[in-house]
């Protein structure tokens, strides 16, 4: 449990990939009230909202120890929320920790997290919670009970993200039906019942469908196998597909050390996890990876099913954890100082600016974790930025620069490679159309600073990743 977290301790900020955008909209949340900067750049109003989960936690202590530190601090507790989640689920299964569980703490870092998915992780931690309750109470006959007290749980698992509160749904489902399968139920009649429990869970789809919210699902076969390999997606693509391989490989020989013996609520669970990874399209609801996000707990749910047993197999997956640790300590310090290096630009950006974040980022397996990193500058300086996103039902921040047009959002900072199959803006485009009307200033990431970068940008300051530029306010009579 103590090594789940050290991954996360030194760097300043985790440095997952959306992370950095979370914290200048946790900033704005925080500060729009005392800051005409904010005011004058953005509009941020409460509203009940299925995607609120580490905002909502840190909002009180950012009042307390500032939005940086608190969201560090919220993100360090969802590892730790996630492996006790490991030990509750199998001590009431098993009346004891499988020794397969270490596989299971690891899977906490795979891409969901690494992407910087933080609500849906924290929801994902919270349904082993969830579950472990709903089946203990299962097992013990107190159904009413169960009834009461999971209409608010499920709530609150929507409240923190609704797909986690999806597959929590689909989840206790399963596990019902197991259970009604075990005490001699037929498996139609087992399918039937465990409906009306289910149905206790879904109050929340009354608030789903918010108004502008579009259904545009997006299903890929191809996308499946890539998830699949990109189970730990991280940094080192030989590494991290190993390791997925080795997880699939580990759950399979347990398996067949089970030898066709039930696995009970769990093992459904899993089943219905795996049949809606591979059902659920990437795109849905204006939510990205929708079909990935599943895949993680699902694999965690049949490595704690197995009654795995054997001093070997404690070996295997402790050896694995620590390496898959090890691995995830090292690459997080290197994109931590990758980050506080980009970051360096923002005390070069005046105060209340508007900037045209434009960042270099490839299309192979490791991303700079850079694609977000104006979200400092929001946080630290209080400027405009186009990398926050901009999806209907998603977020309670809103824009207020119109007439900025494509470049008002994300993903209007990324700059792809020409090999790049999605290739939204090139560099020489965006320079070219932005509105010299609203932004003030070009911060580019992870290309190299050049003086000459287009007529009316006057270079103020570069490193060896940033570069800060300032529009001129006339432009020049050379300007195509």
């Amino acid at each position: 449990m103590v090594l789940l977290v050290l991954p996360l301790l030194w760097p300043a900020l985790p440095p997952l990939m959306d992370l950095p955008g979370h914290v200048g909209r946790y900033h704005i949340a925080d500060a729009i009230g005392r800051s005409a900067d904010l005011q004058r750049h953005w509009a941020f109003r409460w509203a009940l909202l299925g995607n609120l989960g580490v905002d909502l936690a840190v909002f009180p202590f950012g009042k307390l120890i500032g939005v940086e530190a608190a969201t560090k601090l919220v993100v360090i507790a969802i590892p730790l929320l996630w492996g006790w989640g490991v030990v509750r689920l199998s001590r009431v299964v098993h009346g004891r920790l499988t020794p397969a569980a270490p596989v299971a703490f690891a899977l906490v870092y795979s891409y969901s997290f690494q992407a910087g998915f933080v609500n849906f992780v924290l929801a994902s931690a919270l349904v082993l919670h969830a579950l472990a309750w709903w089946i203990a109470l299962g097992r013990q006959g107190r159904l009413w009970l169960r009834t009461g007290v999971f209409v608010p749980v499920s709530c609150l698992l929507w409240l923190c993200h609704s797909f986690g509160w999806g597959m929590f749904g689909l989840f206790a489902f399963a596990a019902e039906a197991a259970r009604l399968r075990r005490g001699g139920v037929g498996l139609v009649r087992a399918l039937v019942n465990a409906v009306p429990p289910a149905l206790f869970l879904a109050l929340p789809a009354l608030l789903v469908r918010a108004p502008g919210v579009s259904l545009d699902p997006e299903w890929s076969g191809q996308a499946k196998l890539v998830w699949a390999a990109g189970l730990f997606r991280d940094r080192w693509q030989a590494f991290d597909v190993l390791s997925a391989l080795f997880v699939f490989g580990f759950a399979v020989v347990l398996l067949r050390q089970a030898r066709g013996r039930s696995l009970g609520e769990l093992g459904a669970a899993a089943l219905i996890g795996f049949l809606a990874f591979l059902a659920l399209p990437r795109v849905m609801l204006g939510g990205s990876y929708v079909d990935m996000r599943m895949l993680a707990p699902a694999v965690a749910l049949v490595l704690i099913a197995v009654p795995a047993r054997g001093a070997w197999v404690a070996a295997v997956a402790t050896g694995f954890f620590a390496v898959r640790i090890a691995a995830a300590t090292a690459s997080l310090f290197l994109y931590g100082e990758t980050q506080r290096e980009a970051a360096d630009a923002i005390p070069h950006i005046p105060r209340g600016s508007a900037v045209l974040s434009l960042v270099a980022e490839p299309c192979d397996w490791a991303s700079t974790r850079l694609p977000h990193i104006a979200g400092l500058g929001v946080a630290r300086a209080d400027i405009f930025t186009n990398e926050q996103w901009s999806i209907a039902g998603q977020q309670l921040l809103r824009a207020r620069h119109p007439d900025a047009g494509w470049f008002r959002s994300d993903p209007s900072q990324l700059i792809y490679s020409a090999g790049c199959t999605y290739r939204p803006m090139t560099v020489d485009g965006a320079l070219r159309s932005f509105p010299r009307g609203v932004f003030t200033h070009v911060w580019t990431v992870g290309m190299p600073a050049n003086p000459r970068l287009y007529p009316d940008l006057e270079l103020v300051w570069s490193n060896r990743l940033s570069a800060v530029y300032r529009v001129r306010l006339k432009p020049s009579p050379l300007l195509p």
